[in-house]
């Protein structure tokens, strides 16, 4: 039994260790894809489009721009929020207390679906990947498990776990934009479709990483205890303004820089943390190619044309591609430049298609940086192979309920 304690505090004090280290890790990883020269080519690439736009069509580049910015600046303030909450432990103890309770690998994953869902679903499916997957990688490890179902878990069910209120993807803001709805009058009608989708995906993902969920293992003793102070406050006070404000992104983004400044004034975060963090040239880029394609948007008729022509099925088949080939953020300003005829069906092709493939969302960038930062592997095949099951039978779940509470949507 001393045997059993004194090796249970050697595994305590590794992974409060590890968890912890995974902060500098991820500061000091340059070469990953959201700061590496994939990241630089694609700002040279949005800087450029945003110019052409600007001097060809300025006023389309001029409301473009208005629709687009709030997003961005909103995911800015849940990634730094983020960075509070993460320095105050509460993720590493939301996974630690996984570990501690589930009694296999199977309830293991069934809580972390959980924990992810609800961080995609108020602080937005970047900050998930960027903070909750080095934890669910130590997690497993800790247990002497296989990553791989939290690895890939975790970036499958942030994207589809993103339709839950209007922050937790930027998407949504931008085509909702026309709407004007707050966050409870869109969870409202959205909440079924969402939780469908994350249900859904997480099944695929049990099913295909099922051998590693039967393992049984005995829960570690010990829980690692979160500092309750300014990350809580933080991330209730973001909740409270996405879910009340039609607008958050400005009181978001000046809580997250209030929290972080902080944390820089107080010397425990430097401000190439925070930069890096950000992922700088991945959000300027992306800024730049939604602002040129939303300019080409409201000065070529063809992307609403094509909208008008298909009905709910249709509109979320062509989103999902379209998410594939220019990224969501940039498909969700072409399509959203005029008032889509069905918007909640192109916000389920939308979020859900960006599972299907690497350039589909932001989101596999920082997880892909994350998951490296951690010292694990993520095969980009193996993703999106699980995303090729996934996506189609989210979307027709989510799909079909939309269509059930809302009708034509």
């Amino acid at each position: 039994m001393a045997v059993r304690a004194g090796l249970r505090r050697v595994l305590l004090r590794t992974y409060v260790r590890e968890v912890r280290e995974a902060k500098p890790a991820r500061s000091r990883q340059d070469g990953g894809p959201a700061n590496g020269r994939l990241g630089w080519l694609l700002a040279g690439a949005g800087i450029g489009g945003l110019v052409v736009a600007a001097l060809v069509e300025p006023s389309a580049a001029r409301s473009a721009a208005s629709q687009d910015w709030p997003p961005f600046v909103l995911v800015a303030g849940l990634l730094l929020i983020g960075l509070v909450a993460d320095d105050d432990g509460l993720f590493a103890a939301a996974g630690r207390l996984l570990a501690r309770v589930a009694p296999s690998g199977a309830v293991l994953f069934a809580g972390a679906a959980v924990v992810v869902g609800g961080v995609t679903a108020v602080l937005n499916l970047d900050t998930s990947v960027a903070f909750l997957t080095p934890v669910l990688v130590y997690t497993a490890r800790n247990r002497g498990e296989d990553d791989s179902p939290l690895l890939y878990g975790c970036l499958l069910l942030s994207n589809a776990g993103s339709l839950f209120l209007p922050g937790s993807n930027l998407t949504n803001l931008i085509v909702l934009g026309h709407l004007h709805l707050t966050g409870g009058q869109f969870l409202a009608r959205m909440w079924a479709p969402a939780l469908s989708a994350l249900v859904v995906t997480a099944l695929v993902v049990a099913g295909a990483e099922r051998p590693h969920l039967m393992v049984r293992r005995e829960p570690p003793a010990a829980p690692v205890q979160p500092r309750l102070g300014l990350g809580i406050v933080a991330v209730g006070t973001a909740i409270g303004l996405v879910i009340a404000l039609p607008s958050p992104a400005l009181p978001v983004a000046a809580v997250g820089v209030a929290v972080a400044g902080s944390r820089l004034l107080g010397g425990s975060r430097r401000l190439v943390d925070v930069v890096r963090l950000l992922g700088l040239p991945v959000l300027v880029g992306l800024f730049g190619v939604a602002v040129a394609l939303g300019a080409l948007g409201r000065t070529w008729s063809g992307p609403a044309t094509l909208l008008s022509h298909v009905d709910v099925w249709g509109t979320a088949a062509v989103a999902a591609i379209a998410s594939v080939a220019v990224n969501n953020l940039p498909a969700a300003s072409l399509f959203a430049a005029r008032v889509p005829p069905h918007p909640f069906a192109l916000l389920v092709g939308l979020n859900l298609g960006p599972n299907l493939f690497v350039t589909g969302s932001l989101a596999w960038f920082l997880w892909l940086r994350a998951a490296r930062a951690a010292g694990s592997r993520p095969s980009i095949p193996r993703a999106s192979l699980l995303g090729f099951v996934a996506v189609p039978l989210s979307v027709l779940v989510a799909l079909s309920l939309l269509q059930l509470t809302m009708g034509s949507s």
